[in-house]
């Protein structure tokens, strides 16, 4: 019946948005029924639902990340369990190498029957506080392999046919540090599944069957359709990039290339990351379908704004990387912080369509997120684990400032709150505020950075940073300047000792540890600013009198909050005249 359908535009219209409905309501059960600050206030969890072969069909309004790398966790389980799928089953796994991408990032999958026959599979994935492993938060950046890093589950499953396997559930009680956190934040992703089942079952009353499942492949043959018709318009032609991860936090002298060529033909576009550098020995390795997702949703941020994310995208986006390199790692690579790497990633592909679209791509941002954990035991010996994810600045767009205080595009997360993080860890916040003169200069600046200081209150713990852009800054383009670098500090009012980007280290009860990110570079000869809005920069203090002056040629009498148009106009004469070459580097990676 299914062959001889017709897809009736109005119809497939309200048929998409009821089942694009149900992963957004997934999403909001898990942020209700979780118990750690990392899904509940960070988010760093996704859902989606694909059809009966593990075709992505809808997703929720989570990370872009996960959601591109759903599909090669899920083929690994159908693959290992093809001809036993049954009725109530529901898998786990979390194994980089069968499908995953990193082992605090587990998926939970379940199969949906209606009248015996699989008709589509409910997914979820959530980073969990902790797997286990030689650090509290499973997440440190100077591993070396993947046998370091914590409990890695292959596809299992974790019911069949509505039974607990309770072997499985007891393995992973007995290798985590907090298994009522673990155990609390995985029923929110079963729970997730179940909601989504009961959707999906009342959808199927009101379609029927058949209608169903031909619409479910509809939707995605539409979005292919709506995506290669966007990729049309894009200019022919091959752009190149390339960026440098600073060090992978064990050979810190050795900066790690990234290299994106995206080629794009007719209906068509392939992103290829040869070129890039080989599997390093820290723990910043990304596995191809991580490579995928950042690809993915750097493609996607350039088309038209109404086109769903799904099996229909990917089909027109052809992605690259060879094996063995940071993009593609092998056995036994380690990866626990290979998010540092993916959104570096982002970065580069976003240069490369800088290339190609020069009115629509911004500036490089802070480098994606800086992860944070941790970890210890209270006095009685009572574990405690905290995780958090830090972003927050844009590089400088083409026609605007770039975005200060939101989530990194790549990653779509929120930030923990100050009171919840003080009453559910020991630990206390001293300050959370955007820092002045460390965006990068242009036409239209960077997004300002934020710094956080984290006072610890128990008596010792482990602290795990994984950041960037300390050596190799965020990128400015078309006369845009470079946005500042990181930085890590312990104490920064009583000593104030500079660490390194990448660090496992003892904390001690009274320490205080300062993140600061890095600043988004900007986009555009600064010269070329609006003295008013550099004036508004100065009140607002993202940018100082004096970082007026040097940065911008913008003269700021502070008595009474004005700009000196006469000294203004011939500090930046002297300056255009002072330059020895009328034309600006396209891109910027450090003051010249």
């Amino acid at each position: 019946m299914t062959q001889t359908m017709t897809a009736d535009p109005v119809t497939l219209e309200l048929f998409k948005n009821a089942l694009f409905s149900i992963a957004d309501e997934m999403a909001v059960t898990i942020c209700r029924t979780t118990y750690s600050g990392v899904l509940r206030d960070n988010m760093d969890f996704s859902t989606a639902f694909t059809d009966a072969n593990g075709k992505l069909v809808a997703q929720g309004l989570t990370i872009p990340l996960h959601l591109g790398s759903i599909p090669t966790a899920l083929e690994a389980v159908l693959t290992h369990f093809e001809g036993d799928i049954r009725p109530g089953d529901m898998f786990i796994m979390n194994d980089p190498f069968e499908g995953g991408m990193h082992l605090p990032d587990v998926f939970i999958f379940k199969p949906i029957f209606i009248e015996g026959e699989r008709l589509a599979i409910a997914a979820t994935i959530s980073h969990q506080a902790d797997m286990g492993g030689r650090v509290p938060g499973s997440n440190a950046s100077d591993s070396t392999e993947i046998y370091q890093e914590g409990l890695r589950i292959p596809p299992i499953k974790l019911y069949s046919e509505g039974e607990l396997n309770t072997t499985m559930w007891r393995l992973i009680e007995k290798n985590v540090r907090i298994p009522v956190q673990v155990f609390g934040d995985m029923r929110a992703q079963m729970s997730a599944c179940s909601i989504a089942e009961h959707q999906f079952g009342e959808l199927v009353e009101r379609f029927g069957v058949d209608a169903t499942r031909f619409y479910m492949q509809e939707v995605i043959n539409h979005t292919e359709r709506l995506t290669r018709a966007a990729v049309r318009k894009l200019p022919d032609g091959e752009y190149a990039f390339e960026d440098w991860i600073d060090d992978d936090g064990i050979d810190r002298d050795q900066p790690i290339r990234l290299n994106c060529r995206i080629v794009k033909e007719g209906d068509s576009i392939k992103v290829d990351w040869t070129g890039s550098s080989a599997q390093v020995k820290g723990a910043i390795n990304c596995t191809l379908s991580f490579t995928k997702a950042v690809s993915y949703a750097a493609i996607r941020s350039v088309l038209d704004f109404d086109i769903p994310c799904n099996e229909g995208l990917f089909r027109a986006i052809e992605v690259t990387a060879p094996p063995g390199t940071v993009t593609n790692m092998l056995l036994p690579g380690a990866c626990a912080a290979r998010g540092l790497t993916g959104f570096r990633m982002g970065d580069c592909a976003f240069g490369a369509l800088a290339m190609m679209l020069k009115d629509e791509v911004g500036a490089a941002s802070d480098g994606g997120n800086t992860g944070i954990s941790i970890g210890g035991y209270d006095k009685s010996r009572q574990p405690f684990i905290f995780v958090d994810f830090a972003c927050g600045s844009w590089g400088g767009r083409p026609w605007s400032d770039g975005v200060q205080g939101n989530s990194n595009m790549f990653a779509n997360m929120a930030s923990q709150s100050v009171e919840l993080i003080e009453s559910q860890n020991p630990l206390q916040i001293l300050r959370y505020e955007l820092i002045a003169d460390r965006a990068g200069a242009g036409k239209y600046r960077g997004g300002a950075p934020y710094r956080r200081d984290y006072r610890f209150t128990e008596e010792e713990a482990v602290l795990q940073v994984r950041s960037d852009r300390r050596r190799f800054r965020p990128y400015g383009l078309y006369g845009g300047r470079p946005g500042q670098p990181s930085q890590n500090v312990m104490n920064p009012d009583n000593g104030a000792q500079p660490l390194d980007s990448k660090l496992t280290m003892t904390l001690r009860r009274g320490d205080v540890f300062r993140h600061e990110l890095a600043g988004g570079g900007g986009w555009g000869d600064p010269l070329e600013r609006d003295p008013g809005q550099v004036l508004a920069d100065v009140r607002n203090e993202y940018v100082s009198v004096d970082g007026a002056r040097r940065d911008y040629g913008v003269v700021i009498d502070d008595s009474n909050w004005s700009v000196d148009l006469a000294a203004t106009g011939k500090l930046r004469k002297t300056r255009f005249e002072a330059r020895s070459s009328d034309s600006l580097p396209v891109v910027a990676w450090e003051d010249e």
